[in-house]
């Protein structure tokens, strides 16, 4: 795939959810919510401020994130659905090795 995102926006792939509640029922398709947790693809160079500097974005491409629900774009690319959000739409990173340390 060749596409990069400009300014302060990031690529980001969905998360499948659960196709099972906690008790064991099944979820069809068209009941399930939309996952709010993705992994960024790609991110573009940065925000540029009034004086023209760029500033680097915070997250980096191989990160667990958390969005809003309505949150980006949704565009497909190679035939596989992608969110194009800025930034500051993305409310934290998840820390998957910190959760993983935890489970040990």
């Amino acid at each position: 795939m060749n596409f990069r995102p400009l300014h302060d926006r990031v690529l980001v792939k969905r998360l499948e959810g659960e196709a099972k509640t906690a008790g064991g029922i099944i979820i069809p398709d068209t009941a399930k919510e939309k996952p709010m947790e993705g992994e960024v693809i790609a991110v573009g160079a940065g925000a540029r401020s009034e004086d023209g500097k760029v500033h680097p974005l915070e997250v980096k491409a191989g990160d667990r994130i958390l969005f809003g629900k309505w949150s980006g774009t949704e565009v497909k690319i190679d035939g596989v659905e992608y969110i194009i959000m800025k930034e500051s739409d993305i409310m934290g990173i998840i820390d998957v090795t910190a959760s993983k340390k935890k489970a040990a």
